[in-house]
């Protein structure tokens, strides 16, 4: 882990991949990841975690999967939303952005049920900063 503060900024110009996110640092049994995003996710569900989401540039939409029906939630740049645990959800950015995310060291990205996985998604529990 890192002893030095990081910059959000040099962390996300270190690469290029879309939706592969690099661990930053970690906070006890926590990964903090940062991705850059662009176009949909993949529709899928964390059994046993909850997913945190802060929107660092750009704008991020969320659709979920919920007792009530499906809705779409849309985080603008500065925003946070958690989807909470077994909930199937589908993150998407039309426009790309850069997103900050907060879960449990070991998270797939591709949780633990999902779609069949597209080739510009990473099915990864995150990538070292610099890799």
């Amino acid at each position: 882990m890192a002893r030095e503060p990081i910059s959000l900024d040099t962390a996300l110009a270190s690469f290029d991949a879309l939706w592969s996110p690099r661990i930053v640092t970690q906070v006890n049994d926590y990964d903090v990841r940062v991705a850059k995003v662009a176009g949909e996710h993949l529709w899928h569900v964390h059994d046993d975690t909850d997913e945190f989401f802060l929107v660092l540039a750009g704008e991020l939409y969320i659709d979920l999967r919920e007792p009530a029906g499906e809705r779409t939630v849309r985080l603008p740049q500065g925003a946070v939303f958690t989807v909470p645990r077994r909930t199937e959800h589908r993150p998407s950015a039309p426009a790309g952005a850069s997103i900050l995310l907060f879960e449990p060291t070991g998270t797939s990205t591709v949780g633990d049920r999902h779609d069949e996985i597209p080739d510009h998604v990473d099915a990864t529990t995150g990538h070292p900063l610099g890799s």
